[in-house]
């Protein structure tokens, strides 16, 4: 087993928040603390056409804007109580308890190179820098590297070029587009890598297009790679969409899938390399695509084959797969399936029912996978299939819609969800760095899901124990949702939601809390303060100006991973007396509420993540140590080396994934961290060879 072992990780010294600057061909950039983020447009131009978008650049940085929807006639009310008990005995229908690590993230394979690093030599500051953000509240972070894409990836040696993966998109089918990809044993060096500075844990998948010669190295260099920071391998991605999509047959259907997964654990079962064979996931069905029975959004076809009964020693998880909408007719029109109209879809990402009414689908099999012992995985979910909408997937909109899904998966018995992130030409990305040509001056882009990610995360806390509840209050109206968390059997924090937008604060909420009391048999148990956290724009169609707790990750291509102004936490007063606390929720908004004291105590802490700071320049070709006011005269190095040092991120670039230095990752023993190269953007690291 050759495992990446590391003897040093001085790239981590340096200060959080600290001045970054990086000098290249077009002078040098700064990247400061700073409580500001890239403005809008001055006159936000809303699209008022009905129909898709229009626009052709990036969708990643688009400028579609959309009006918010408008309060409905009557308006809920903005004066309401919700009464809950203190202990959660007194509660009925609690969840199962949830990890930290609930909310994660799942990264299409195509694009790893994209945005973790370039190889294993290589890892991108932001993506380290936004997982240690997860990390420091959940003590680990789970990423899936996988998607369409690890279907027909198949692994090789090493390239001519020194590459880590190499793309044929000429070979490409799907109705996303997705490329034929090659990978080399770097990659899964690069997760080991990624995982010895932050505390990610990791989901691989097997791929699955040739029954008959199955390609395990994933698998086996996988388990002796990664060790304990590999999860489990995805068996199949949407298997029921693979005769829509022409993988199989018209006529595959879940008795076909039944067949090959069973041709899949007798591999399994006879490769020696391959030690832990309970580490499979399964089914990871779209919903709703059988030949026989299509109205089923649910796994229930699968299930009714005996499936987990038949393979349960080598199943890890159960999973599937759901996005509330699909944009693929955007793509791909046909008369039958014209593209989503923007302005009648907006809506539905500002309503608390679009989550009950998708999540329904699996109540069953949640209540299943109880019954048979396994976690039961949201393995890949997003606003939209093919990409997300522009206008939607990237305003503040979606942000309280990913609040309210995953917190409803949590409730409904999910053990996890994992959010999508693709390349540049989706709308729905958590985080996207900047294309190749634009990597010189811009940094990344925040997506509002990631600030879903950090309030779900942070609301779950960090004790295994917590379990979820739907309060469904002020009349069950589907504007105003909430959420209660039990930590350790006691009320511990609350999520308010508000998905109206009214800049005239007249449609602003005041939820009055009760803790306990006569009817739930318990003392009053309203605490004298607690504490809140807010999570705020100006707009449910605000893109750049997102904040949590007063602070803010930055504006499109102003992202380096780290907050930027300071954290403001709220105090209340309540009123013990009356066993009452208001919170008041912003129009559109969502509040924390610490409740518990040791709620209440984590919320003040003071921030402890760990950043990284850039210690590889990725513009060497034009770089030279002067000083900044003549560094734009400088010739830098030759033009004959840039082909072999250059990292892109464009996916499918001319030079996306080079391979920097060139060193085969298979004959990597040790590795090991150093700081101080004239470098920035990247952390690099070097490797002892045998």
């Amino acid at each position: 087993m050759r495992l990446p072992l590391f003897s040093s990780l001085l790239a981590c010294a340096a200060a959080a928040k600290a001045q970054v600057t990086i000098y290249g061909v077009f002078g040098s950039t700064t990247t400061a603390a700073s409580s500001q983020s890239t403005p809008g447009p001055s006159s936000t131009i809303y699209q008022t056409v009905h129909g898709p978008a229009t626009y052709t650049g990036l969708e990643a940085y688009n400028q579609v804007y959309l009006q918010p929807p408008p309060i409905p006639s009557p308006a809920p009310a903005n004066q309401f109580t919700i009464s809950l008990p203190n202990a959660a005995a007194g509660m009925n229908a609690l969840s199962v308890p949830q990890a930290p690590t609930f909310f994660g993230f799942s990264i299409e394979m195509s694009v790893a190179n994209q945005l973790i690093g370039t190889n294993s030599s290589r890892l991108h500051v932001p993506f380290l820098n936004l997982m240690a953000l997860i990390v420091e509240k959940a003590g680990a972070v789970h990423v899936r590297v996988g998607g369409n894409t690890q279907d027909t990836a198949f692994m090789v040696d090493s390239f001519p070029d020194g590459k880590m993966m190499e793309k044929d998109k000429e070979d490409a089918s799907n109705p996303t587009s997705t490329p034929v990809l090659a990978f080399t044993p770097d990659l899964l060096y690069m997760l080991a890598n990624v995982s010895s500075l932050v505390n990610c844990h990791w989901y691989l998948g097997v791929p699955f297009n040739d029954t008959a010669n199955w390609r395990l190295e994933i698998a086996e260099l996988g388990e002796a790679i990664l060790g304990d920071h590999l999860l489990g391998f995805q068996a199949g991605n949407e298997p029921d969409l693979y005769g829509k999509h022409g993988h199989r047959n018209l006529s595959y259907s879940e008795w076909d899938y039944f067949g090959e997964f069973s041709l899949l654990t007798q591999a399994y079962q006879n490769d020696a390399k391959i030690t832990n064979k309970k580490s499979l996931i399964a089914p990871s069905t779209a919903g709703g695509n059988w030949p026989v029975g299509q109205s089923v959004l649910g796994p229930e076809p699968v299930w009714n084959t005996g499936f987990v009964q038949a393979y349960d020693q080598w199943l890890s998880a159960l999973a599937v797969e759901r996005y509330p909408n699909e944009n693929c007719a955007a793509i791909y029109p046909t008369p039958d399936n014209p593209p989503v109209d923007l302005i009648d879809a907006f809506p539905q990402f500002l309503t608390h029912q679009t989550g009950l009414d998708t999540v329904k689908d699996y109540l069953n099999s949640t209540m299943l996978a109880q019954t048979w012992g396994k976690p039961f995985l949201m393995f890949e979910t997003n606003t939209a299939s093919c990409g997300g909408f522009m206008g939607i997937s990237d305003a503040f909109a979606a942000a309280l819609w990913g609040v309210d899904w995953a917190l409803q998966l949590a409730n409904s018995n999910f053990t996890g969800a994992l959010f999508h992130a693709g390349g540049q030409n989706v709308a729905y990305n958590p985080f996207t760095a900047p294309p190749t040509n634009q990597s010189a001056f811009h940094q990344w882009t925040i997506g509002p899901i990631f600030y879903s990610a950090i309030v779900v995360t942070e609301a779950l806390g960090t004790s295994n124990t917590s379990r979820v509840k739907d309060l469904f209050p002020n009349d069950g109206n589907s504007l105003t949702p909430a959420y209660a968390i039990y930590e350790n059997d006691q009320l511990a924090r609350m999520v308010l939601i508000n998905f109206m937008d009214d800049p005239t604060g007249a449609n602003d909420y005041t939820a009055n809390i009760q803790v306990g009391g006569q009817q739930f048999g318990e003392g009053n148990s309203v605490p004298a303060q607690v504490k809140v956290k807010y999570l705020l724009a100006p707009s449910v169609s605000e893109k750049d100006n997102i904040t949590w707790a007063g602070q803010t990750l930055g504006g499109r291509f102003q992202v380096d991973g780290r907050w930027k102004g300071t954290e403001s936490v709220q105090t209340v007063q309540c009123d013990q007396t009356a066993n009452t606390c208001p919170i008041k929720v912003p129009a559109p908004g969502a509040a924390l509420v610490f409740i518990s004291d040791a709620a209440q105590q984590g919320a003040a802490a003071p921030e402890s993540y760990s950043t990284f700071p850039t210690t590889v320049v990725t513009k060497t070709a034009n770089t030279v140590s002067v000083d900044a006011s003549v560094l734009a005269t400088s010739n830098g190095n030759s033009g004959k080396d840039r082909a072999n040092r250059l990292g892109g991120t464009s996916q499918g670039g001319a030079n996306a994934a080079a391979g920097t230095y060139g060193v085969r990752a298979e004959r990597a023993a040790i590795v090991s961290a150093f700081a101080g190269v004239v470098v920035g953007g990247m952390v690099m690291f070097t490797r002892a060879l045998w």
